[in-house]
C-alpha cells in the first residue's frame, strides 16, 4: 500500500503518515523517501512527530528528521532483539514449537510422491491450499534430508 500510495501523490499534495517508522524502516530509507517526496512536491507531514517536510526545510528540521528516525530504527532494532531472545528462551523452556506446518506428514509424502512424478508445482498449490513456496520449500527440504544434510 506504501508504494501505490507514493506513487500516487502529486505536486501540491500532502502524505499524512502516523509516526516515522510507518514510512520507513530505517534512518537511510526514511530520509530518502522523504527527499524524493518534497523534490516532486509533496509534503510530508508526521502526525506523532508533529512535523511537516516541503522542500524548503530549515537545518534544524533536517536535524530533527536525521535524530528522530535514527531513535525510531534504534527502537525497532531493540524490539527485534528482545524478540529473539524471547524466543530463544521459550524454546529452551520448550514451550515455543514455531508455526504450525501448512502440511500433515501425509500431505507432504503425498505432494513430493506427485512433485516427483512429474506434476507441476502451481497445480499443487492450489490443490493442497498452500502457496507456490511453500511446495518448493517441502521439495527442497525432502532433498537436503535425502542428501544427509
Amino acid at each position: 500500500a506504501l508504494t501505490e500510495a507514493l506513487g500516487y501523490v502529486r505536486d501540491g499534495d500532502t502524505l499524512v503518515v502516523h509516526s516515522m517508522d510507518r514510512l520507513a524502516r530505517s534512518l537511510e530509507d526514511l530520509r530518502r523517501t522523504v527527499r524524493e517526496l518534497t523534490a516532486r512536491g509533496v509534503r510530508v507531514h508526521f502526525v506523532k512527530e508533529n512535523l511537516t517536510f516541503t522542500g524548503d526545510d530549515s537545518p534544524m528540521s533536517t536535524l530533527l528528521l536525521s535524530m528522530l528516525g535514527a531513535v525510531a530504527e534504534f527502537e525497532r532494532s531493540m524490539i527485534k532483539e528482545r524478540q529473539r531472545e524471547g524466543i530463544e528462551l521459550a524454546k529452551a523452556k520448550g514451550v515455543y514449537k514455531g508455526r504450525k506446518p501448512a502440511l500433515t506428514e501425509e500431505q507432504t509424502t503425498a505432494l513430493l510422491e506427485r512433485l516427483a512424478s512429474g506434476e507441476h508445482p502451481a497445480d499443487l498449490a492450489r490443490e493442497f491450499g498452500v502457496s507456490r513456496a511453500t511446495v518448493y520449500n517441502v521439495r527442497a527440504r525432502a532433498a537436503g534430508e535425502g542428501d544427509g544434510a
